[in-house]
């Protein structure tokens, strides 16, 4: 039962370094009046939080050692004293209600679901991200903790998922489809013709395949498929809307004509900008384990930071982990 709001930061996980991570921090404590806990190296803590002003709402939990993008699974669950391990270890112990982390996906998965524990009922644990759509939102799982599954795997990924869209968003009967090459069933690798059946015969809403061009008109409220397959679907996504804005702006700059249309569209590319930016969004969170986990980019920037530690404090508020294991039971047994 989560009993507490504050949010436990690894501070030492991103790519961008510890002041990237302490500027979102700082930010969203402004913002959200979200009490923090900022785990890793407490003298490089001290020193970038000195650059902010005096935070009553930010305390420090010193870790010394921190995991590397690099660090096999093995090696990460033998170390003790890193801010990954600390951190879900403060969420464990009641002391934080949730763990944001932009550093190993990995690291967060193995060690949320050791120390956390798994829900009953759910074998491995799913990183779950909502997409804009044509119609609305999406819900994708996996998108990277399980890069091979099962296909009892996917079907508790879309039950997790049908759960999340029924209490978070409020649809009440969440359609359910499977991320192919085609929409009929024959076509999928081993994997997807083996979930098929199992996804039918539950009482999920399940729809049939969607294809990856797809992903984004909104056809389903949650999109199944292994943790390869949507980590890749996700970066793609995320590189195409860079390259086309990237683009835009190029073309933008070559002439008076182009530079007075863009004045007439900049409140729409405004809106497209803030739609595809994946830091409006922050990170992805961890269903199946019993505590709330929100894992960003590792090339998070300090708004996409401040928006994880958001919605870390929105799932914390919405009891996610409880909801989740409170109807799992339900879904397998209709």
């Amino acid at each position: 039962m989560i009993s507490s709001e504050k949010i436990a930061i690894d501070v030492m996980g991103s790519d961008r370094g510890p002041s990237t991570v302490i500027e979102g921090a700082v930010q969203a404590s402004k913002e959200f009046d979200i009490p923090l806990i900022l785990v890793g190296k407490r003298d490089i803590i001290e020193k970038e939080l000195s650059k902010h002003g005096r935070f009553q709402k930010v305390e420090i939990v010193n870790a010394p050692e921190h995991i590397s993008m690099r660090d096999g699974v093995l090696k990460i669950l033998k170390r003790t004293g890193t801010s990954i391990r600390k951190a879900i270890e403060l969420v464990k112990e009641g002391v934080a209600g949730g763990v944001v982390s932009a550093g190993n996906t990995a690291a967060v998965t193995a060690l949320s679901k050791t120390i956390l524990g798994p829900i009953e009922g759910i074998d491995r644990p799913a990183l779950a991200v909502i997409i804009p759509t044509q119609q609305g939102s999406t819900l994708l799982l996996d998108v990277g903790a399980n890069a091979n599954c099962k296909p009892i795997n996917l079907l508790q990924f879309a039950i997790m998922g049908s759960i999340f869209m029924k209490k978070l968003v409020g649809i009440e009967n969440p359609r359910v489809a499977l991320m192919s090459i085609g929409e009929e069933e024959e076509k999928g690798n081993e994997l997807i013709k083996d979930s098929i059946p199992l996804l039918k015969n539950s009482n999920l809403n399940f729809i049939g395949n969607v294809e990856g061009k797809d992903l984004y008109k909104g056809l389903a409220d949650v999109i199944v498929c292994d943790g390869f397959t949507g980590n890749v679907a996700l970066k793609v996504s995320e590189g195409t809307a860079e390259i086309l804005l990237s683009l835009l702006k190029r073309e933008i700059g070559k002439n008076i004509w182009a530079k007075i249309g863009y004045l007439f569209m900049k409140r729409a590319l405004k809106k497209f900008r803030k739609n595809v930016d994946y830091s409006s969004y922050g990170g992805a969170l961890l269903l199946g384990v019993k505590g709330i986990a929100v894992v960003g980019h590792g090339r998070s920037d300090a708004n996409a930071i401040k928006n994880a530690i958001k919605v870390a404090r929105d799932f914390i508020r919405n009891k996610i982990p409880e909801k989740i294991r409170t109807e799992i039971i339900g879904f397998q047994s209709g």
